[in-house]
Formats: C-alpha cells, sequence, structure tokens
C-alpha cells in the first residue's frame, strides 16, 4: 500500500438506484438528519439557457428538482451555493426503470447514541423502514432493516 502526504477527499458521494428517487432522498434525508439538495436556482438557469427540456424535471418540495435525481447532504458539509450541490457528504438516488431484486453489495450502517437503538429502528420504521432481523453475535448487536424500496441498511 502506498501512502501519501495528501489529505483524503471530503466530497463523497454514494449513487444508489431507485424507482422513485424523491421519495427514497425524503426518507433518508429524515432518516439521518441530513438536508434534501436544493438545485432549482441551477435547474431555473438552464431552463432560461434552453440547455435542458422541462420535461426532465419535476416540482418536489415546491421547487423544481431534476426528475431523475435527487439527493441529500449532511446539513454541516459545504455545498455549492449556485447548484445547491453537497461538497461533502451526499448520497445520491438516480432513477433506474427495475425494481431491486437481489442483496444489496454496498449497504449503509446507521449508529444510534448509546442505549438508544430500539428507539432509532422504532423512528426509522415510523418513516417507513422495515426489520428484517436482529442480530446478535460476539462482536457486537445491530438490526438490519431495509427502507421503503427494500435497500438494506444496519442500526448499531
Amino acid at each position: 500500500m502506498t501512502s501519501t502526504s495528501r489529505p483524503a477527499p471530503l466530497h463523497i458521494k454514494i449513487v444508489i438506484d431507485a424507482v422513485a428517487p424523491h421519495a427514497q432522498a425524503d426518507f433518508w434525508a429524515s432518516a439521518l438528519h441530513y438536508e434534501v439538495e436544493d438545485n432549482s436556482a441551477l435547474i431555473e438557469k438552464l431552463l432560461g439557457f434552453g440547455a435542458v427540456p422541462a420535461e426532465l424535471t419535476v416540482e418536489s418540495h415546491g421547487r423544481r428538482a431534476w426528475r431523475d435525481l435527487a439527493a441529500v447532504r449532511h446539513p454541516d458539509d459545504p455545498f455549492q451555493e449556485e447548484s445547491g450541490t453537497g461538497l461533502g457528504r451526499r448520497l445520491l438516488f438516480q432513477r433506474v426503470p427495475e425494481a431491486k431484486t437481489v442483496k444489496n453489495r454496498v449497504h449503509l450502517d446507521v449508529h444510534a447514541p448509546d442505549g438508544g437503538r430500539a428507539e432509532e429502528v422504532a423512528r426509522l420504521q415510523e418513516l417507513g423502514a422495515s426489520v428484517q432481523r436482529q442480530v446478535k453475535e460476539p462482536g457486537g448487536e445491530w438490526v438490519v432493516m431495509t427502507d421503503p424500496e427494500g435497500n438494506e441498511f444496519c442500526v448499531h
């Protein structure tokens, strides 16, 4: 392994396929206490220039949004003022035509406050998540859940 003196990048984006990207963004924004990105200023600018057709947009939360993409970002991370795009920890939901059919190859782990796993699981269920199973192993305990589209994640 090669080591470098350069700092690790702050900007990461995990892309998740979705049938309903805006609904997924709303769920995960609530689940993680993130913010749904507001790209409306950029979209309006591009529409005004004729650079994109209006058919690529929808109304979401009372503003223009991309029809097939929705992202959430950590509220404390930097973002581009002009586009609303987060420059830190982000999840991007992109529309795909097919529903999820097999186990995720990548999943998110959500860490609840000490002693707060049960409350966090209940809160996530109220948002639309489902409990799949509870795991107790010598290395720890967690709850495997699925988001509204069936993507697995764990609550530790």
